[in-house]
């Protein structure tokens, strides 16, 4: 009976797993394509990781800077950056949230154009 138990516990564990959300959404910055991928769905008030994929009209765009702003548009003095480090194809981020609620990323890319294009993501944090 007790393996029995386990083996239902290591079975629900790995449907939870399985079945974790993870958050993606894409927008428009300018000339690039944005795409914010996030582990969590919502997201957890501790580290989440985030990987942004920059691409234009020829592929992926490397050498980039980009830049994270998030913050709680219910309460503004809330806000929060993080600097995005490039990895592969893309780039590299933590966002934290510091309490559950509604909140709001600014992707801020710096391309070859010299200029700043913004994409704005909404998400929320539990």
């Amino acid at each position: 009976m007790r393996k029995m138990g386990i083996f239902l516990v290591v079975v629900l564990l790995v449907a939870g797993v399985a079945y974790a959300k993870s958050y993606e959404s894409s927008k428009k910055a300018g000339m690039y394509h944005v795409t914010l991928k996030i582990e969590n769905d919502p997201l957890a008030v501790a580290e989440n990781k985030a990987t942004i994929e920059i691409t234009d009209a020829s592929g992926p765009v490397a050498g980039a800077e980009v830049g994270l702003y998030y913050f709680m548009p219910s309460m503004p003095s809330m806000r929060y950056e993080a600097k995005a480090e490039p990895k592969d194809n893309a780039y590299e981020a933590v966002i934290k949230p510091t309490m559950p609620g509604e909140w709001k990323v600014d992707v801020k890319v710096k391309g070859n154009d010299g200029k700043t294009h913004k994409a704005v993501f909404e998400f929320k944090a539990k």
